[in-house]
């Protein structure tokens, strides 16, 4: 008996994860879908996205926070936040008391743009979780942080070690 509900449990986690693959290649195809919309590379629509995103929670990123985000190296980025600034989609400001510190800024119309693609979905979400009570969104919400936590510190334990080519017996 012990050994069945084992399975099952083993089971249910794959299943659950398997879910949340599947939504990760649906957030991945929206974001290509997006970048496309706004004739951007990809990247840059990530890029664009993550800057957007962090103003709306009230916390702009830096240049080097939006590396992290978005894994690329810092000279990588300052290569992207250029093109970005010039065609206008993103601002750099100095905002902080330490003027080293750089903020970015979406342009309004990147904003609008995002409210445009993202608005449907947004509330189709919405709609999705409406039923479930506070308390199980909670629950969500604080197993999604464990496993966001445990992904980041895979990622940074690889990024330790000199990464092995596929082609490396």
């Amino acid at each position: 008996m012990e050994e069945a509900v084992r399975d099952g449990v083993a089971q249910q986690r794959e299943r659950l994860m398997e879910s949340l693959r599947i939504y990760g290649g649906h957030y991945s195809e929206l974001s290509r879908r997006f970048a496309a919309w706004l004739g951007l590379h990809s990247t840059d629509a990530t890029a664009v996205l993550e800057i957007a995103a962090a103003e709306e929670r009230g916390t702009p990123l830096s240049p080097a926070r939006l590396s992290e985000r978005i894994s690329l190296s810092t000279g990588a980025t300052t290569a992207l936040l250029n093109r970005l600034e010039a065609a206008g989609h993103i601002t750099r400001a100095r905002e902080h008391s330490d003027r080293r510190i750089v903020t970015l800024h979406s342009g309004e119309h990147i904003q609008e743009r995002a409210d445009e693609f993202f608005g449907p979905l947004a509330h189709r979400l919405d709609a999705a979780m409406s039923p479930y009570p506070p308390q199980f969104l909670e629950q969500v919400e604080a197993f999604m942080a464990d496993l966001n936590a445990t992904m980041d510190g895979h990622l940074t334990e690889q990024n330790a070690v000199a990464p092995r080519s596929l082609h490396t017996p």
